[in-house]
């Protein structure tokens, strides 16, 4: 039973790295979404000037890895209290937001935000819950980045605490 769902937290380097690591997700594919413009570029999108947030598609199997469980992944591994902003990323390319492509993830997503998530966070959260419109897959050069490019001045310093963190609260969650 595959689902999709689009996630952002910030760059969406960090958060394919992080959720590509979990058991029951099969794909996760970088790219953009809840813009105005059709077929943005990933340039495009960095002036903030498309209205696109940096996401990522996941698409995962209900039956090994619950919704539930990739938003806790989600509200843990970034910092859902900062308006169009992850560390250093700023402007509405980086916000946090969930799109989700049925009711019921509405609901979870919904729920998640005012229960699971106020138990990480003391700041009220500010990211956006959306029905999911067009995915534009970023370039094929944003795919799998961090993984072809660890040694990369971003992805050795942004990234490794992220997945320290998904290591440390859901070693349990790792594919093997």
């Amino acid at each position: 039973m595959v689902e999709t769902i689009y996630l952002g937290a910030g760059c969406f380097w960090c958060v394919e790295a992080v959720f590509d690591r979990l058991n029951g997700v099969h794909k996760v594919v970088s790219g953009y979404m809840g813009g105005h413009v059709k077929n943005p570029c990933y340039r495009e999108v960095c002036n903030g000037t498309t209205g696109h947030a940096e996401v990522i598609k996941v698409d995962f199997d209900a039956e090994i890895i619950l919704l539930e469980t990739l938003l806790d992944v989600f509200w843990t591994t970034h910092d859902p209290t900062t308006l169009n902003r992850q560390g250093a990323d700023r402007g509405t390319q980086y916000r946090s937001a969930i799109f989700y492509t049925s009711d019921v993830q509405k609901e979870k997503a919904m729920w998640s935000k005012s229960n699971v998530a106020n138990t990480y966070w003391d700041d009220p959260i500010v990211t956006e819950i959306t029905l999911a419109d067009v995915f534009y897959p970023a370039e094929d050069y944003h795919q799998d980045y961090y993984n072809l490019n660890p040694n990369q001045t971003y992805c050795s310093i942004v990234i490794p605490p992220k997945i320290n963190k998904l290591k440390q609260k859901f070693s349990h969650l790792l594919k093997p």
